[in-house]
């Protein structure tokens, strides 16, 4: 399986940027969502590697990456840090696969820098206003953040994580651990919640227009069991961007990576491979 435990650092704005970087071949980069952190590719990575030159990153505010207090953690100011990090490391154009509030970041980095992306894949992503959603809404009203930055707790975690999973039997000690790992600290809980407070849908809706106009390929493809982001996104998704593929499937959660990571690479490969 895939070593994550010891990134690269990119300064980026003056604040370090965690990424893992493996393989050979034309860039593919991997953007995580809310709640997970690069990790989340690890059963994905050993699958694209022989074939592409695999960037997984962690966001700002998650995984290894900074977690700086007073600063913008929004869907448009990630997108924009990833291209910068794309300069630092030498990349003019990625495969950009993308999760979650990462699906959000792709759409925003293919309309303000189309010439940056390659083509697109968006695994159980959000769109349109159809979030944030339940619990990550309760997480950006002051006074439960406040009570959340003192009990984000195991029994909290295992439970988001257990309904995102359609194959209950994942849900182990050491999955748990992994996602469990940033939270561990003040820092990380205040990242990740400093995350949740930013998220804001009308960077998308203000964007729908250029999203329609979309002409680079794109797949979405959807874990049918996901309970947080409904079938209707992707529906949305699949009817708003013309031309664009979607792959329905029936034994994926909302953690598809976790559920079913051969199956996951396959169609991604299979994607890639016809554009």
């Amino acid at each position: 399986m895939f070593d994550f435990e010891n990134p690269q650092f990119q300064e980026i704005d003056g604040r370090r940027i965690a990424y893992h970087r493996v393989g050979s071949g034309e860039p593919l980069m991997l953007v995580h969502g809310i709640t997970t952190y690069s990790f989340i590719w690890r059963r994905i990575i050993p699958l694209l590697e022989p074939r592409y030159d695999v960037i997984a990153v962690d966001l700002l505010g998650c995984g290894d990456s900074d977690k700086p207090t007073g600063v913008d953690y929004s869907i448009k100011a990630q997108a924009d840090m990833l291209v910068k990090l794309m300069d630092a490391i030498g990349l003019d154009r990625v495969h950009l696969v993308t999760h979650d509030i990462g699906g959000g970041i792709g759409q925003i980095m293919v309309v303000d820098h189309p010439q940056r992306v390659s083509d697109l894949v968006l695994i159980n992503s959000v769109a349109h206003d159809f979030w944030p959603v339940q619990p990550i809404i309760s997480m950006r009203i002051p006074i439960l953040r406040q009570l959340a930055m003192a009990v984000l707790d195991l029994g909290i975690m295992k439970a988001l994580i257990r309904r995102g999973i359609y194959h209950k039997d994942r849900v182990d000690d050491e999955l748990l651990d992994l996602y469990m790992r940033p939270l561990r600290t003040r820092e990380g809980r205040a990242g990740f919640l400093l995350l949740a407070k930013c998220i804001d849908n009308r960077l998308l809706t203000s964007r729908e227009e250029k999203i329609r106009g979309l002409e680079l390929p794109v797949l979405i493809i959807r874990g049918d069991a996901d309970p947080y982001l409904g079938p209707e996104i992707s529906d949305f998704l699949h009817k708003m961007i013309r031309g664009s593929e979607i792959e329905v499937v029936p034994t994926g959660g909302h953690f598809i990576q976790e559920d079913e990571p051969e199956l996951l690479s396959e169609r991604i490969l299979r994607f890639l491979d016809s554009n």
